[in-house]
């Protein structure tokens, strides 16, 4: 068996390579595209390393740059995951995935993904797409503060005038949770999912600003012979409570993998619980 820890040869590449071959046609097309995105990452790192080699390195630095490398690889692994399993790609606007094959990326998409920079700055990807603006993702509408956002919207009504929906931004996936004031202010979610906006409709100056949350859950944290332990409190279907066990080493990193817990089991209500910290003895 291959160890982990050491780097596939160039053998071991021209074997995957055979196995990509006998995949089935459907699969093949997808996982050739994968595998040469990640010859392609090879490639660049040798430059890298290279260029490297030729400037003198402290010995205590030495480490630094494979771990950073690593760093990378397992970034740029989750993005291009997150990217084919949540949608990102266009998958979200229709009923079944519209993918037959992995897109060639360049430089340029590598720069300009909004996605990319979040999980670089270390946070998880959301499990669904989230809010676009002019065509982009818009992440800091979701994880920034609750500012009020100055925004181009509009409603969208049926027959009889009852508003079904509304246009933020150029994105049609808002839907209305509430009207607030008749054809002026509504609380809207993006596809029933994640937080609730307040969106306040005008001819001259719309505004969409995040709602405070609505519900508050326990996190705990206890310490047992050196190991911390952060578990999140969360009621079951039939009421009973739950202890959801979190990764984390810090209150912040419990917070955030809560987050991303609730994001992937409870999408609906993904912003808008806010967490109390309960340190047990």
């Amino acid at each position: 068996m291959h160890d982990e820890t050491t780097p596939l040869d160039a053998d071991e590449l021209m074997i995957l390579a055979e196995r990509i071959d006998r995949l089935p046609s459907a699969e093949a097309e997808w996982v050739g595209q994968l595998f040469q995105e990640c010859l392609r990452a090879r490639m660049h790192e040798a430059e890298l390393l290279e260029n490297h080699a030729s400037e003198p390195v402290p010995a205590e630095d030495g480490g630094d740059l494979d771990v950073q490398l690593a760093q990378v690889a397992l970034d740029a692994a989750e993005w291009l995951k997150t990217l084919w399993d949540v949608g990102y790609m266009g998958a979200g606007s229709f009923p079944s995935k519209p993918r037959t094959a992995f897109p060639l990326i360049g430089l340029e998409d590598v720069l300009k993904s909004s996605l990319f920079a979040r999980i670089r700055c270390g946070k998880r990807p959301l499990p669904f797409p989230p809010p676009t603006r002019k065509g982009l993702p818009w992440h800091d509408l979701l994880d920034g503060a609750a500012d009020e956002h100055a925004v181009d919207a509009e409603i969208v009504s049926d027959d009889q005038g009852v508003a079904t929906g509304a246009i933020v931004e150029g994105c049609a996936e808002w839907q209305i949770v509430e009207q607030v004031a008749k054809d002026r202010e509504y609380i809207v979610q993006h596809r029933g999912m994640g937080p609730l906006f307040r969106l306040r409709v005008d001819s001259f100056f719309s505004t969409l600003q995040r709602q405070p949350p609505h519900w508050e859950r326990q996190i705990r944290f206890q310490e047992r012979g050196g190991v911390r332990i952060f578990t999140l409190l969360w009621p079951k279907a039939d009421g009973k409570m739950q202890d959801v066990p979190l990764r984390a080493a810090t209150w912040e990193r419990a917070e955030s993998e809560a987050d991303y817990w609730i994001a992937t089991n409870s999408p609906e209500m993904y912003g808008q619980v806010r967490f109390e910290r309960i340190e047990s003895s």
